[in-house]
């Protein structure tokens, strides 16, 4: 086979493979969600924003162990860590084991992706990239949206579940440990200085934020939300599934939008939508007919006002910026994922199940306000780069993160 062939299997081996993790991670986000809630335990908050806390580290520290063992061996040690995890979990029920166990499953998680997105990076060429890249985030939406077609077969109180998953990322494992690849090289991410960033924009600093305080808020709470009020796990598995299609839909279209006119206008009216909607779904009928178009609103409202946030911070930052400015807002949006679920699991206590819904509004609603004023106040930026990009939901920070060179478009 000649190298551009062998390079094209490599590629394509790749891909297929994560797009089985982001099957398994698709399937296994629900499910947690609603076996936390029929657990019962006391810190469900603390054992759902668990995996974002690990993600978020992940995103921030693989880059290191990449770099001194080499992708195709930190791939196969990151899936190995999520299976490891995941098989103990039905072993060991409780909420200090799980909390310890599904911060693992993120590290790894983050691991995988920082692992496949730099190697995609490194092995394509710069004119086929956005092809590549193209076709790889189209895959993860698909495999994430057909996850969740698993939870309606599934029994929640069983371990069954837990060996699908382990299943999954074990089949990936054993994918790309065997392929035929030379290591490609990694290079750090320049620092950058602490205020740097929030002082030339700030609103894409608190979007990004609050983006992961909702993301979060919604992943980890919503079925178990739906769960309580009644609904068939069915049509559970059918809001997440157009709930994740939603995002994919509206990331093409979003992104025309905010290229042409002020990025914080776009943001301000996605971040309203998303209120609007959230406080709706409290009073809609709980009917597919009702609640299907409302997810699809709810996952593209949600899953564009990181990439609008990101794409308006590199606006106001030089280009030589780029990896260090994804990197710190990964940070920034892990740490509201990892704050979602707690605060969300606190008012769901204290004002019923709906509380996370109100929860989710106030913070969009908050956001729109932010970004009108500062749409009022301050100029539209010059364009010093219109990097956004399709992200997908969950992981979304890491599709151009640490490790990815300055040169991607």
């Amino acid at each position: 086979m000649s190298p551009g062939g062998t390079k094209r299997v490599e590629i394509g081996a790749l891909i297929f493979a994560t797009s089985i993790i982001q099957l398994g991670n698709g399937f296994f986000g629900t499910f947690f969600s609603l076996r936390v809630a029929t657990e019962n335990m006391d810190a469900s908050g603390l054992v759902l924003s668990a995996y974002f806390g690990g993600f978020t580290l992940g995103a921030l520290r693989c880059s290191r162990i990449i770099e001194r063992i080499g992708h195709i061996r930190a791939y196969a040690a990151f899936a190995g860590l999520v299976a490891a995890a995941t098989v103990v979990m039905p072993l060991m029920v409780g909420s200090l084991a799980w909390v310890a166990l599904r911060a693992m499953v993120g590290f790894g998680c983050a691991g995988i992706f920082v692992s496949t997105e730099s190697w995609l990076n490194a092995k394509t060429l710069p004119a086929k990239r956005g092809r590549v890249f193209s076709i790889y985030m189209v895959g993860t939406f698909v495999a994430l949206a057909l996850g969740q077609l698993l939870i309606a077969r599934a029994d929640i109180k069983s371990p069954a579940p837990f060996s699908v998953i382990v299943a999954l990322f074990a089949v990936a494992l054993v994918m790309v440990s065997a392929a035929r690849a030379e290591p490609p090289r990694v290079s750090a991410a320049a620092a950058l200085p602490y205020g740097v960033l929030t002082r030339a924009a700030p609103i894409a600093v608190v979007g990004c934020a609050l983006s992961g305080l909702i993301g979060g808020a919604f992943y980890a709470l919503v079925p178990a939300w739906m769960q309580d009020q009644g609904a068939e796990r069915s049509t559970i598995a059918l809001f997440m599934l157009v709930a994740v299609l939603g995002g994919l839909a509206f990331q093409i279209p979003v992104g025309r939008l905010s290229d042409r006119f002020d990025r914080r206008l776009v943001l301000t009216a996605l971040s309203l939508s998303f209120a609007v909607i959230a406080f709706l779904m409290v009073l809609l009928p709980r009917t597919l007919l009702a609640i299907l178009p409302a997810a699809t609103l709810l996952g593209g409202f949600m899953s564009t006002l990181y990439p609008v946030c990101v794409a308006h911070a590199h606006d106001r930052m030089p280009a030589d910026r780029i990896v260090a400015v994804s990197g710190r807002l990964i940070l920034v949006s892990g740490i509201g994922s990892v704050l979602g679920p707690l605060v969300g699991a606190s008012l769901m206590a204290r004002f019923k199940i709906d509380g996370v819904f109100y929860f989710m509004a106030a913070a969009a609603f908050v956001l729109a306000l932010m970004g009108g004023i500062r749409s009022i106040m301050k100029p539209a930026p010059m364009r010093l780069r219109a990097p956004f990009n399709i992200l997908m939901p969950q992981a979304g920070p890491l599709a151009h993160g640490p490790l990815e060179s300055s040169d991607q478009s």
